[in-house]
């Protein structure tokens, strides 16, 4: 798997998200000693269910066969529009994390607001299943979904990632890079 070697490759997968049809997603590779090494863009549709593809398609769109780990800020982004990382895991063969940041008792009854009657998202959302806590070295908490990782592996890798708070340098850069994009756009550029 290449978790614990010095230069390991984590795609960092972050969005940002104003309101608009369509959110921004990046994707950054960031290596072991924290250099950024590569980065990507995609969209995806607010409310839709494309999450999944646009994220297999960062990493499609880098064509590269160094990255050793995929991590990916929130399973659900734009809107409801839900990543599922079992089936990244076997389109990519690269081990996957979703981190999300605060507890939860879930988005159940959010989807089922919003969104009345989608049982296709909320069998999707389900699927999923419960998060793993693991807190980190900086003495803050976070929350993981994961495929093709066991939790001990996941959580060296997040803690190795993590300089202070609890956003893992990867996902923080790729969120930063999401949102110029997408203030860009708002700008006209």
């Amino acid at each position: 798997m290449g978790l614990e070697k010095p230069g390991i490759r984590v795609l960092g997968i972050a969005e940002s998200w104003t309101g608009r049809k369509r959110s921004i997603l990046a994707g950054i590779v960031m290596r072991g000693d924290l250099r950024i090494d590569g980065c990507a863009l995609g969209s995806v549709t607010v409310g839709g269910m494309d999450a999944t593809e646009a994220a297999i398609g960062i990493v499609s769109s880098l064509d590269r066969s160094d990255i050793n780990l995929i991590l990916i800020s929130g399973a659900a982004i734009a809107w409801y529009n839900i990543i599922d990382p079992d089936q990244i895991f076997e389109y990519t063969g690269i081990p996957v994390i979703i981190i999300t940041y605060e507890e939860s008792g879930g988005l159940e009854d959010a989807i089922e607001r919003h969104f009345p009657g989608d049982t296709l998202r909320m069998q999707k959302y389900q699927a999923l299943g419960e998060r793993d806590f693991i807190r980190l070295h900086t003495g803050h908490s976070v929350f993981l979904r994961r495929s093709g990782v066991p939790i001990d592996a996941a959580a060296r890798v997040i803690n190795r990632f993590t300089l202070d708070g609890k956003v893992p340098e990867p996902v923080r850069a790729a969120r930063l890079l999401a949102r110029a994009v997408m203030q860009s756009f708002q700008n006209g550029i």
